[in-house]
């Protein structure tokens, strides 16, 4: 029940966020989704209680023949002993143009914004956000991103209107747990 309450609760709270406005979030110019299908770490995000203290977390996309994609979030809670946990989820893609905007559902009837804003060429690191801003993921083809690339990705997001310093790192291995800069 964990997940779904934090979904919910997630959920209202940028609902009232996206009530502000300001200016739309903007996105890359286009996702070739094939490419983009697969798994991908999450290297660090705007931790919220339904990801809050979780390691090895990953997101995995596969495109579905209805045209729909199916997104698992894989991780565990708080340690690596803990054993993985799954939710599944389904997403679809609401700007047909770019591919670059999706919406996501856990649970009925919850839906919420994943705009991908920034992408590799190479389809090995993106960064993505909600339209509130309030939350974000850089998530990367392998568990680790040298320093200067998050680094950059931080910047990209600060240059989206994203409060980049409230980004947190997520562990991918248990020699990151309790380091600086880790949740």
């Amino acid at each position: 029940m964990k997940p779904f309450f934090s979904i919910l609760a997630l959920l209202a709270l940028s609902g009232c966020a996206m009530m502000r406005g300001g200016p739309p979030l903007e996105t890359v110019e286009r996702v070739d989704l094939e490419r983009y299908m697969g798994q991908w770490y999450v290297i660090a995000n705007i931790p919220y209680f339904g990801e809050r203290g979780n390691v090895a977390g990953r997101a995995i996309y596969r495109l579905r023949e209805d045209g729909r994609i199916d997104d698992i979030y894989r991780y565990r809670d708080g340690s690596f002993d803990a054993p993985e946990e799954e939710m599944k989820g389904v997403a679809w893609v609401v700007d047909e143009e770019t591919n670059a905007q999706w919406k996501v559902q856990f649970y009925w009837p919850i839906r919420f914004g994943y705009y991908i804003i920034g992408l590799d060429e190479a389809y090995e690191w993106a960064v993505v956000g909600h339209p509130s801003r309030e939350y974000a993921w850089i998530m990367a083809r392998e568990p680790e991103l040298s320093n200067a690339r998050y680094q950059a990705l931080l910047d990209l997001l600060e240059a989206s209107g994203f409060e980049a310093s409230q980004l947190q790192k997520v562990a991918q291995r248990p020699a990151q747990v309790g380091q600086p800069g880790f949740q």
